[in-house]
């Protein structure tokens, strides 16, 4: 994209994801529990033209640098996801997503009798699949609609 084309400025400091599968950035930034009650400035572009996924989602968070374990926890949303962090406004560091073996107190299990979704003080818990994830006490296995489950933070 040139500079005529731009359609949020550039950071001076912070990360950019890009490549979010188009529709999803509300759900990145759900899974990561940024809302904007820390302060950070967040600019979202949503289903702009993408050669490689046709339509994309554009995510960039001024002042914050996601953490490995944030970058493989947005697998689950946005596995095609490349991530830039940015210093003085330069990309010093190119990253993509990788799948974790697990991930715990980021999904909520729809299993109702799960031991995860009562009053138990029990952080949920899944393994990762191929296809989707399972949860570790009740064996539930989530397929499709993985942004349904992110629990609220």
């Amino acid at each position: 994209m040139t500079d005529r084309k731009l359609r949020v400025s550039k950071i001076e400091n912070g990360t950019v994801i890009d490549h979010i599968t188009g529709g999803q950035a509300l759900n990145v930034l759900a899974i990561l529990g940024i809302d904007g009650t820390e302060g950070e400035t967040v600019s979202v572009v949503m289903n702009v033209p993408s050669d490689q996924l046709g339509h994309k989602d554009i995510v960039k968070v001024e002042g914050r640098e996601l953490s490995e374990e944030e970058l493989d926890v947005l697998s689950l949303i946005a596995p095609a996801a490349s991530i830039n962090i940015v210093r003085d406004f330069d990309v010093v560091e190119k990253k993509h997503v990788n799948h974790p073996d697990r991930v715990v107190g980021v999904l909520q299990c729809p299993n109702h009798n799960c031991i995860t979704t009562e009053d138990e003080p029990v952080e949920s818990a899944f393994t990762v699949l191929d296809d989707g994830v399972r949860c570790e006490y009740c064996d539930t296995i989530i397929r499709e609609d993985l942004p349904a489950h992110i629990l609220a933070n």
